[in-house]
């Protein structure tokens, strides 16, 4: 293996676990908010257990934490240790608790916390509130603003974030404190009220409580009710000031990323309540290490809370990182060669009769362009001296040879009549004939259902797939249970691009289609190649089989015949048709017929259109016709119309041209490469008038009718069976020389 090839699938099996890891971490997440994290109304039972200890007790000792946040070691191995040594009555965050509001975050602070040997409540800050994680703490621990009485202290929290509302919070703290007895007030609110500090560092210039209102009307309240200390967190330092009687304690030192500076530094705050007064004592963490140590432990503290609280998204974040890497060293430093690798030498395989295993959801007894067209390649094929193994839906009526075709049974059919029919993917059968059939190359028809099982089979059988676009889907959107719009302008475009690119060559039938396919995405290896037509049978016509034909459709003399040939649905444009025959009629052409050869869905509604246009006489619904009987309808007529939008390739159209017949055809992408417009017919916009007129120009000129429809004939004798079919087993040649000389590089 070179060492090219080695790098590139180290790089590709290290995409692989980033998304498997990618993967696993996202589940992790569901799970963590979707699993219920055990935790209900924490401050309930906290509360109970403060009050039972302090009952009848004139003094209590607690500690006050703030900033625990992104200091999860520290807060872990020096503060939780010296709080359980320290004979604190209980525990008081004043906000910060959390690194963020996410579920990973909230079950890291309770087994913070849980760790502590006394009862603990936490103040609502904004860390708790960040990231939907209000109504985590609502749900876990309790409402963002409450009280309790303990010992002859009076507690109040309140909620800085602005989640409740400022002015039910002022009216319910006058009406607590003006109906408290007690002689110690002490209040919680996570984000500081008084004045910025001159010691505030620049990037924290804005973690006040930014409401002045709000907070002009807690301080009068605070003062005028002798609120005797305030606490709040959100600085990453230690401060304590006083104004008009009331002290103001700023503590964020229980962790978080400090600063080098004398009142920032790790710490917390012991806090004793006696008859005779208050002690607020910072109790320091790190008084032995110097300056720039304190530093470079405040950063490490970060880095590693940023990790143990939320190793998830660290870990999506690496994840995201590792696949963004692997994108730019693929696109901008590997060499890409664009062009086709001519070293590969097709002559080996072109030259022997391959194995070719074929899918398709639609096939014989129901007739449909798909349909024609997997049996000419399938004939062709065999022609040539290439075996085919057919897996196609089973259908009630039984065809009278089978011979080389795997019937698989139905799940669903619908339809008018059943047509369409999901099959039986899991049937052990398909798969074992398929294997015991030992196939070179697989060719799938559609980009769902069994054609999605031929390309599975490909990859199981390490054989190259090839697909024929067959369908415009966005034009089928009426048959998907989808909405519309969805369908057509996205869905359809981008199921065709997957499937498109995961098989290692696709067959077009024009250059418009290949053209849609590169626009839409599609990179694979291309072959533009018509289905093939039998020219011959379209020669061999006997015309007093034409002459009963005529008699039995009621077509008189001096009549000129119109023949189209087309699934009688929607996606058919079979509407524009009759109205534009009406439009012929209404110019005073009336000397014509229109056969319409062909049955679906949309029979009655047609009959019933007719009828309202009046052209009940002129115009034949000739139903479903086999195959074999096809050369007499089109011998039968003078012009062939056509109006569909749909198409990737008109076959119909090759046949009628094939019968000497010129076109008049709606442009699309199926009839821009068929139609050689002044040469073998004529394409018009979707136009009722350009339409109408193209048609009366041949209907009035017998001579320009003649003309054109020998050159359509000529057209037509170079799209035969043979050179189709010979043209893609030569496809198959190169796609297998390709796509085994890929192989043998990779070993």
């Amino acid at each position: 293996m070179t060492g090219r090839r080695r790098r590139a699938r180290w790089l590709t099996l290290l995409h692989v676990g980033n998304l498997g890891l990618l993967g696993v971490l996202l589940l992790h997440q569901a799970y963590l908010h979707l699993a219920d994290p055990g935790y209900e109304s924490v401050h309930v039972s906290q509360v109970q257990e403060i009050r039972q200890r302090v009952d009848g007790r004139s003094e209590l000792r607690f500690a006050v934490v703030g900033n625990v946040n992104n200091s999860v070691r520290v807060f872990r191995d020096q503060v939780v240790p010296r709080l359980n040594a320290g004979s604190y009555d209980f525990v008081v965050s004043a906000g910060n608790a959390v690194s963020g509001g996410q579920e990973e975050n909230y079950r890291t602070v309770h087994r913070l916390f849980n760790a502590l040997e006394s009862p603990y409540v936490l103040t609502f800050g904004q860390n708790e509130h960040d990231d939907f994680g209000s109504f985590r703490f609502y749900e876990q621990f309790g409402p963002y603003f409450f009280s309790f009485v303990a010992g002859d202290v009076h507690f109040l929290f309140l909620d800085g974030t602005g989640k409740t509302s400022f002015s039910w919070q002022l009216d319910w703290l006058e009406r607590e404190l003006s109906g408290s007895a007690l002689s110690r007030r002490l209040v919680f609110i996570g984000l500081p009220v008084h004045r910025e500090l001159p010691e505030t560092p620049v990037f924290e210039s804005d973690h006040y409580l930014d409401a002045p209102a709000f907070r002009d009307a807690l301080i009068t309240i605070f003062e005028r009710h002798d609120v005797d200390v305030v606490f709040s967190s959100n600085l990453t330092l230690f401060s304590q000031l006083e104004r008009n009687g009331v002290h103001y304690v700023t503590t964020g030192g229980a962790g978080g990323l400090i600063v080098d500076s004398e009142s920032s530094f790790h710490h917390f705050v012991d806090v004793g309540v006696a008859p005779d007064g208050i002690s607020i004592e910072p109790v320091r963490l790190d008084l032995h290490l110097p300056a720039w140590q304190r530093r470079l432990d405040g950063l490490w503290n970060a880095i590693y809370s940023f990790f143990y609280v939320s190793y998830t998204r660290f870990l999506l974040l690496v994840s995201a990182l590792v696949l963004l890497a692997l994108y730019l060293h693929r696109s901008l430093v590997e060499e890409r060669d664009y062009y086709p690798d001519f070293d590969v030498d097709p002559a080996p395989y072109q030259g022997r009769s391959l194995r070719v295993g074929m899918y398709s959801n639609n096939y014989f007894p129901f007739v449909s362009g798909v349909t024609v067209s997997v049996e000419r390649l399938r004939r062709g094929l065999e022609v040539l001296g290439d075996r085919v193994l057919l897996i196609v839906p089973r259908y009630s009526e039984r065809c009278p040879d089978d011979t080389g075709i795997e019937r698989a049974p139905t799940l669903v059919a619908f339809g008018e009549k059943g047509e369409f029919r999901l099959s039986n993917l899991l049937l052990a059968r398909l798969g074992t004939r398929l294997r015991a059939f030992s196939p070179d190359v697989i060719h799938v028809h559609h980009p769902f259902w069994l054609g999605s099982l031929g390309l599975f089979m490909g990859r199981r059988l390490k054989i190259p797939v090839v697909y024929t676009y067959h369908t415009r889907l966005e034009h089928y959107a009426h048959f998907v249970p989808l909405p519309g719009l969805l369908f057509r302008n996205l869905i359809s475009h981008y199921l065709i691009r997957r499937f498109a690119n995961k098989c290692q060559g696709i067959v077009v039938p024009t250059s418009s289609a290949e053209e849609y396919l590169r626009v839409i995405g599609v990179t694979t290896k291309t072959l533009v190649q018509p289905t093939g037509i039998d020219f011959d049978r379209f020669q061999e016509v006997e015309e007093g089989s034409v002459a009963r034909l005529r008699a039995g459709l009621g077509i008189a003399d001096g009549e000129t015949v119109l023949v189209s040939v087309s699934r009688l649905s929607t996606e058919k444009n079979i509407e524009f048709m009759l109205e534009s025959l009406a439009g012929l009629v209404s110019r005073g052409t009336t000397a014509f017929r229109l056969v319409l050869v062909g049955d679906g869905p949309d029979r009655p509604r047609l009959i019933r259109l007719i009828e309202e246009l009046g052209l009940a006489g002129r115009v034949v619904l000739a139903g479903s016709v086999p195959p074999e009987e096809m050369p007499h309808y089109y011998r039968l007529g003078d012009i062939f119309v056509f109006a569909s939008k749909s198409e990737t390739q008109g076959m119909v159209i090759l046949e009628a041209m094939s019968a000497g017949l010129p076109v008049v055809a709606v442009r699309s992408s199926g009839i821009a490469d068929a139609v050689i417009d002044g040469k073998n017919g004529f394409k018009t916009p979707d136009d009722h008038d350009a339409w109408v007129a193209r048609l009366q120009s041949l209907i009035a000129d017998i001579e320009l009718r003649t003309r054109l429809g020998g050159q359509a004939r000529d057209f037509a004798r170079a799209h035969d069976t043979a050179s189709f079919a010979r043209n893609i087993h030569d496809f198959y040649a190169l796609l297998l020389a390709q796509y085994h000389a890929g192989r043998r590089q990779t070993r």
